[in-house]
């Protein structure tokens, strides 16, 4: 292998084409939900990047009218994160509802030690998901996911919480890209431009909790991932080893978040080995 010239201050090209990554992702939601026998899609609007990019590419995808966007806040939760949400839906004009989630947590938040921020983080995520799936079945839409690249092999999502979804159209991005396409689609500038943070509790950030910036964590995954270096690779060619050695755990130790539980094998055909595919059903 070819190693490339790496130097802390160069950056690793990861531009894409956003007018063939809209037709692309807007293509598999149709093709998606049309799959599935559905036409409408639910989506947890965070007031954050990912979420909002989401909605853009259903809106695109379906029709306004056929989106449900929910903010769904939390007594601790920025009100310039509502804000941002209601920006997206007044420009989309997707439908919208406010679903309030205090009074939904707090009876188990109370029953945890004050401190323990991440139990109470968890808690909202996964509350928020039972709202968003609840309001599907009102809807008879399709739960959209909002998780980038970057997220999902971080394992930087709570599990049956945010990372629950039917299908997820921006997964394969990473957080880099994903500004790219979010200028494209029209994304406000507030939006993009904020700090990212999972608004879980009071002067969260997502690169303050992670202890690195999407900037350069997104290079070395593309390395690590797209480009299949070895860590020692990714070393030799100027990243830190104790960055490197940092992701690559998280990589490893998160797995278990990116797939379906493990099914112990007793039969000829076990699902998730040997039953995968439609076809497997006979069609």
């Amino acid at each position: 292998m070819d190693l490339i010239q790496y130097n802390p201050d160069m950056e690793i090209n990861l531009t894409i084409n956003p007018e063939l990554a809209t037709q692309i992702l807007t293509g598999f939601i149709t093709s998606e939900l049309t799959r599935a026998g559905f036409s409408k899609a639910v989506i947890g609007l965070s007031g954050g990047i990912d979420s909002a990019v989401s909605c853009y590419l259903a809106a695109q995808a379906l029709g306004s009218n056929n989106v449900l966007a929910i903010r769904m806040p939390y007594k601790t939760s920025s009100p310039e994160s509502t804000a941002h949400a209601g920006l997206v839906i007044e420009d989309l004009g997707v439908q919208s509802k406010t679903i309030e989630i205090t009074d939904m947590c707090d009876p188990l938040i109370a029953q945890t030690p004050p401190d323990a921020t991440l139990r109470h983080g968890n808690i909202m995520a996964r509350m928020r998901m039972v709202v968003l799936y609840d309001q599907s079945a009102d809807f008879n839409g399709l739960v959209i996911g909002t998780g980038n690249k970057t997220e999902i092999l971080l394992g930087y999502t709570t599990i049956f919480g945010d990372s629950a979804c039917a299908i997820n159209p921006i997964g394969d991005l990473y957080k880099t890209q994903l500004r790219q396409l979010a200028a494209a689609l029209g994304v406000p500038d507030q939006i993009i431009k904020k700090p990212p943070s999972a608004d879980l509790w009071t002067g969260q950030t997502d690169e303050d909790e992670l202890g690195f910036t999407y900037q350069r964590v997104d290079q070395l995954l593309y390395l690590l991932v797209d480009q299949r270096f070895s860590p020692e690779e990714c070393v030799e060619v100027g990243f830190d080893q104790g960055f490197v050695k940092k992701v690559v755990q998280r990589i490893q130790q998160n797995h278990y978040k990116r797939i379906m539980p493990p099914i112990a094998k007793l039969s000829n055909r076990t699902v998730g080995y040997d039953f995968l595919y439609l076809r497997d059903w006979g069609t």
